[in-house]
């Protein structure tokens, strides 16, 4: 059984669960983001920091077919 306590399967879970901070997409969940736009900016480059790097992180998971298997461990937002 996986230890989900593990910092590495937090930062999983923080990455699908964050919320785009700007653009067209401000406030989506990172797993919502569709995948032209994710490829858009693998072809541009990522932003510096932890966000590029949950993006590019989400990149790889869509483009694996992943995202079906974390969809359960999104937290819902109440009056989303």
């Amino acid at each position: 059984m996986p230890d989900y306590t593990d910092p590495d399967h937090q930062e999983l879970i923080d990455t699908i669960n964050s919320e785009m901070p700007f653009g067209r997409f401000k406030g989506t969940k990172l797993i919502d983001l569709p995948e032209p736009y994710l490829v858009w900016f693998k072809n541009e480059g990522f932003p510096s920091g932890k966000l590029g790097t949950r993006l590019a992180v989400m990149y790889e998971i869509k483009r694996n077919g992943l995202e079906p298997m974390l969809r359960p461990a999104l937290v819902t937002t109440k009056g989303r």
